[in-house]
């Protein structure tokens, strides 16, 4: 079934509903980078409101208006100053909300194909927009689009003043606003200083007309949404961490650390393997394979990590901004498709428990010796880059007429290679993986049975771009 691209109906400025009182925000070295990729774009979907779409919208309006007075650089705009050095002015020029229609279309429509349907392009406002136009244009665009029997809220926010925790922390706080009727006051207040390590004296210098996306938008990828319940990643995690036991009790060595931490095959104190790591490394694996590289071709797997507890002092949990940076794990791909699940595990928990303070500030100090944006993309075809988080709250976001039926993103910052982890639905620990990849290795995923023994198969998922 082909679904018809949603009609815009209107589209308005909000405004906070109150003066800005934070200053403008310099730009930070985590920040800075993100001028060249597009609007995070991400949304919810969720069942019909018990009322009709045009007597909600003032309310959502005015909860829009709310929460921007909370959260004022969303409101702003981009500004370089004379040195070179960019802000975000928090000057109350306002966000967008645009209303559209799409009531030929059903909920089940759109999650039921395999594939993530190509219709999710239409309910996000500024398709194609990159960071660097926070200069020109607004921070933040929600779209709310009407289906026959749902509405998809959907917003569009600049790269270059949030991350994914900030994101989701006023997509939160703005549902939060609506569901309670203008609350003052919500659970989790962002956070503006911008007194750390990732605030820097370097100078961007982008070219005129500013930055562009790294990577070919155009190179055709198919995408899915794999969905893994608790007890498959359970299982997953039990099977890494088992493997180093059974590698001790082979060296009689179990009897004598009873208490202690597990030793690798070297006799290397090894970590516990985290659920998400092992999801990881099952992904690694089954690309990998699909890709059918010679065995000495090196490959990355890039984690987006959080670094607002590494640093030390610790950043604020909702400090607002990036505060983010991207760890890579290389190995030759023979060794990642003929080792166990447990050692490509291994590689990616030894990167990520590595970026401590002391990486963080290096990380910095790297940036500051050559100022440029963050090249996104898959240059060597061998490249998985994972971002957002299963442990980010996208289905607490309740306007008050149920939670979420599903999440999905639009086609901003989307190439070969591109994960994004969500938590599943059911939460208890299950996890849904958006995957994005080329044609040819999407079949070869579809159809490693080593990977699609751990899958849930539901209804709803990925799509054809």
């Amino acid at each position: 079934m082909k679904m018809s691209t949603p009609t815009l109906i209107s589209k308005s400025t909000v405004v906070p509903d109150r003066r800005s009182a934070v200053p403008d925000l310099k730009l930070s070295a985590s920040d800075l980078p993100m001028l060249s990729c597009h609007y995070i774009q991400k949304g919810c979907l969720f069942p019909a409101p018990p009322q009709p779409i045009l007597h909600i919208l003032p309310r959502l309006k005015r909860a829009l208006s709310r929460a921007l007075a909370l959260f004022p650089p969303l409101a702003g705009r981009l500004s370089t100053d004379p040195l070179g050095h960019v802000y975000v002015l928090c000057n109350d020029a306002g966000a967008e909300l645009y209303h559209a229609d799409a009531g030929s279309v059903s909920v089940r429509d759109v999650i039921s194909p395999v594939r993530v349907s190509d219709w999710f392009k239409g309910v996000f406002a500024m398709d194609g927009a990159v960071s660097y136009h926070g200069h020109f244009g607004p921070i933040l665009a929600v779209q709310v689009t009407e289906l026959a029997d749902g509405v998809f809220i959907g917003c569009s926010a600049n790269h270059a003043v949030v991350d994914g925790t900030s994101f989701w922390n006023f997509f939160n706080a703005f549902a939060e606003i609506f569901r309670f009727r203008g609350a003052e006051m919500i659970s989790r207040s962002p956070e503006f200083s911008r007194d750390s390590a990732l605030i820097s004296p370097a100078v961007l210098r982008v070219p005129d007309g500013g930055p562009r996306v790294t990577f070919d938008v155009d190179a055709p990828v198919r995408e899915r949404i794999f969905s893994f319940s608790r007890d498959a990643i359970a299982n997953l995690k039990a099977r890494v961490n088992a493997s180093s036991c059974r590698a001790i009790r082979k060296k009689d060595l179990w009897r004598k650390l009873p208490e202690a931490p597990m030793p690798n095959n070297n006799g290397v104190v090894a970590s516990e393997i985290s659920s998400f790591q092992a999801l990881s490394a099952l992904l690694w694996q089954s690309i990998t394979r699909a890709r059918n590289f010679p065995p000495d071709k090196t490959t990355t797997f890039r984690m987006a990590v959080n670094v607002r507890h590494r640093l030390t002092p610790s950043l604020d949990p909702f400090y607002f901004g990036n505060a983010i940076q991207s760890v890579p794990t290389y190995a030759e791909a023979g060794d990642v498709v003929s080792s166990d699940l447990r050692w490509c595990a291994e590689q990616l928990n030894r990167s990520v428990k590595a970026h401590d303070d002391r990486k963080v500030r290096e990380g910095v100090e790297d940036w500051e010796a050559n100022p440029r944006c963050f090249p996104l993309g898959n240059f060597d075809g061998a490249m998985i880059t994972m971002g957002s988080s299963p442990r980010f709250p996208m289905y607490e976001n309740d306007f008050g007429w149920g939670r979420p039926v599903a999440v999905r993103s639009g086609r901003g910052n989307k190439f070969d290679g591109k994960i994004s982890a969500f938590p599943g639905r059911d939460g208890g620990g299950s996890v849904d993986l958006e995957v994005v990849l080329a044609p040819e290795t999407m079949a070869g995923v579809e159809g490693d049975l080593e990977f699609m023994e751990h899958v849930t198969v539901v209804g709803g998922g990925g799509g054809r771009r």
